[in-house]
């Protein structure tokens, strides 16, 4: 089975982005699992065991522009995924990292 983690940086500010809600979402849109980013902007494991499928990550990062920014991502071995969201107060963008 399939793991996940994500971190949340503060491009804007230069820092991890810790305090941020994060929930993980199928692809029906019903919540898997809950978390919150600590002090070094990241969750380490989020949902467990995942099957191979889509889903999406939902942050509420609250900010001036974006109340949440969701990404969609596919599962499709069975290997650690790693979803990192760049922040700023008018923009965002993500990878599929290490």
């Amino acid at each position: 089975m399939a793991t996940l983690s994500t971190h949340v940086l503060d491009t804007a500010a230069g820092r991890p982005a810790s305090g941020i809600p994060v929930t993980l979402l199928d692809a029906s849109g019903r919540s898997l699992a809950d978390g919150v980013t600590d002090g070094d902007g990241r969750i380490g494991s989020l949902g467990g065991e995942l099957e191979t499928g889509d889903y999406r990550l939902r942050f509420g990062v609250d900010g001036p522009f974006y109340p949440e920014v969701v990404v969609a991502f596919r599962v499709a071995a069975d290997e650690h995924h790693h979803v990192p969201l760049l922040l700023s107060p008018f923009g965002y963008s993500t990878y599929r990292g290490s």
